[in-house]
């Protein structure tokens, strides 16, 4: 009998145009070696140049999704998305607090051409009910200053930032600075307060949509193959790096990265 890869639970929108969402999420784990499954929240219409509407789904039916799957196949890791909605997170927060994985939060606020993805309220859903069952949670810059609120415009203010953000429950803390000026830097706050530094390179693409949801589905994956936190986020922003420098153009706005850009790689 073929041996069961580890299994990865994503919990998130859909992305019409394949680039981000639970669509990425996907790509991700099977290119990381992961069985990914899936908890639809919300249905997006959504194409390379912006997000033209969202439909939530009932809580029940959310909930129904995350009893089937969890009762049923478990998962070795959990990564939430976009969420829309305070009611859906206060109903994924209460059944992954039975849960014993490693779940990493991904707080999407707003998508890669500024359109809102959250309703009113979802923002302290997530603040007081998903936050504390967090293992790593992984803003941007905008979605810290969401989560904070206080403006970030330097590596000091993330690291501010990050002790802000852990003192709301989550354990680890990693800030991502790629939208700061120069080189990028992400930051990872560990438990015991120390910060670990990941400097990473400026890319010249345009073409990052789904970067975000990327990385934490390739944190998620490398945690459910056993990783600790630093050494996943490490071996996720690898992955993401080359995805980021694959990064293609599709339709007439910010095209994907590419989640299957080592599989293109040419054989030597």
């Amino acid at each position: 009998m073929n041996e069961t890869p580890a299994r990865v639970l994503a919990i998130a929108g859909s992305d019409s145009g394949g680039g981000a969402g639970i669509q990425a999420d996907l790509k991700t784990m099977l290119a990381l070696g992961v069985h990914g499954m899936t908890v639809v929240c919300a249905v997006t219409a959504q194409n390379s140049v912006g997000v033209q509407g969202y439909w939530e789904l009932p809580p029940e039916a959310v909930a129904a999704q995350l009893d089937s799957v969890l009762d049923d196949i478990g998962a070795q890791a959990i990564k939430t998305g976009m969420l829309a909605s305070a009611q859906i997170v206060r109903t994924v927060s209460a059944r992954l607090a039975t849960v014993d994985a490693p779940v990493v939060v991904d707080p999407v606020a707003v998508s890669k051409h500024g359109d809102s993805l959250l309703s009113p309220g979802a923002i302290d859903a997530l603040t007081n009910a998903l936050l504390p069952l967090a293992t790593v949670v992984t803003p941007n810059l905008l979605e810290a200053e969401l989560l904070t609120g206080a403006p970030i415009a330097d590596e000091a203010q993330m690291r501010v930032a990050a002790d802000r953000i852990a003192a709301l429950g989550p354990a680890w803390v990693l800030v991502k600075g790629g939208h700061l000026p120069g080189y990028p830097v992400d930051l990872l706050r560990a438990p015991d307060g120390e910060v670990i530094r990941y400097p990473g390179r400026r890319i010249a693409s345009r073409h990052t949509h789904g970067t975000g949801c990327t990385l934490a589905s390739a944190i998620a994956s490398h945690l459910a193959m056993g990783a600790d936190v630093p050494s996943a986020v490490e071996s996720a922003k690898e992955y993401v790096t080359g995805a980021i420098d694959g990064g293609f153009a599709l339709g007439a706005g910010i095209g994907p990265v590419d989640h299957g850009w080592r599989i293109r790689q040419p054989v030597a």
